[in-house]
């Protein structure tokens, strides 16, 4: 059995391992990704404070070649689920089963003067920029804007504003900081309780929280924000989180829903497509109250390991029997050596439950624990 995994991030690099793990050591497992250097997202928010180094989240990808995975470098293409195969910029890879993992890439073009005013954390060399703007900035209206629906990580603009708030009241900057987005509270797909809770959070440490603002255009010479209502609001400093949508090959092919997203069995991870799983970001898996799970490194990982032990199983004669739960968790950073967890059950048949733990001083260095536990797991 020949098994192509499309895509290197976190749901693409455990799906590969997990499938080297449950196939017969005949049957080839490939990885197909662009870039030779994994980076590990979850940390580029420490890159914006300055506790952490690019070179501490990254690592060299072709490691995964020592676990009897293939890696193949290349851009893939285009889809052909009628042939089975895949076209790559190194060439055509035929398949028995094909994972797609291809998550979902920025595209600051779609709002009019993102590209020009903004600067984001959503990528190791944005954070970075972050991080010498608040060095030096001297004070005035900093401004984080969620600007387009869906987008990966539901926490990371909301960190972002703790943060920043932290980093300049330690410099002793005069700051105000807001966040401005169109969803209706904070992380709304983890349900209205948890939402309320860090709406509270930001209150107390005075961000300003501005929901159901839908962002038209950015105004880069004058400074502004100008959402649909015609409403213009300066800033001095804008830290945004960029459009997202499905990658083009993913967009292009017969798999897609109308959004771009790929439809898939919210148990199996399958697709429409006899033979074809996707899973992580590239997915679109609605669940109670007319929303959809959220796009976020926990379920990438937890879906990779269905999908493997399926495939693995019925290569093997067994019963297909592992399933995605909906359940996950995340760390949400508060600035200050603080942070808070929230996990739950995002499959709750009358909405998504979900716990936020009380923020405190032993959640950070569980994340700091976390990340090198998964550099070092994978690699």
């Amino acid at each position: 059995m020949d098994v192509v995994v499309l895509g290197g991030g976190t749901g693409g690099l455990v799906a590969s391992h997990r499938l080297r793990r449950e196939l017969p050591l005949e049957d080839r497992v490939v990885l197909v990704e662009r870039d030779v250097v994994y980076r590990f997202a979850p940390s580029f928010l420490w890159v914006l404070t300055g506790q952490r180094r690019p070179e501490q989240l990254s690592t060299d990808l072709t490691r995964v070649t020592r676990r009897g995975i293939e890696l193949v470098h290349a851009d893939a293409l285009r889809i052909d689920t009628h042939a089975a195969q895949v076209e790559t910029s190194r060439g055509t890879i035929a398949y028995d089963r094909l994972v797609i993992a291809l998550g979902a890439e920025l595209a600051p073009e779609v709002v009019p003067g993102f590209a020009e005013a903004a600067l984001t954390p959503y990528t190791l060399d944005g954070a970075l920029e972050c991080a010498r703007a608040l060095a030096t900035f001297e004070g005035g209206r900093v401004a984080v804007l969620v600007s387009r629906l869906p987008y990966k990580c539901p926490a990371a603009p909301y960190e972002t504003a703790f943060l920043t708030e932290a980093q300049l009241r330690k410099r002793g900057v005069r700051a105000s900081v807001d966040v401005y987005s169109p969803e209706p509270y904070p992380m709304p797909t983890a349900g209205p309780v948890l939402g309320e809770a860090l709406r509270g959070m930001l209150e107390r440490r005075g961000i300003g929280f501005h929901p159901g603002r839908d962002i038209e255009r950015i105004e880069a010479d004058a400074r502004e924000l100008v959402f649909g209502d015609g409403e213009h609001v300066p800033f001095d400093l804008l830290l945004g989180v960029p459009p997202h949508r499905a990658p083009a090959l993913v967009r292009e092919s017969s798999l897609a829903a109308d959004t771009g997203f790929l439809p898939t069995d919210p148990a199996t991870l399958a697709t429409k497509v006899d033979r074809v799983f996707a899973i992580g970001d590239v997915t679109t898996i609605p669940i109670a109250g007319g929303r959809f799970l959220p796009k976020a490194g926990v379920f990438a990982h937890r879906q990779a390991e269905v999908v493997g032990r399926r495939i693995g199983a019925v290569r093997r004669g067994r019963a297909a029997d592992a399933v995605f739960d909906g359940k996950g968790s995340c760390f949400v950073e508060v600035g200050d050596g603080i942070a808070a967890y929230a996990s739950g059950d995002f499959y709750a048949g009358e909405g998504p439950r979900v716990r936020l733990r009380r923020p405190g001083r032993h959640w950070h260095p569980a994340k700091v624990a976390f990340q090198k536990y998964w550099l070092r797991r994978w690699f």
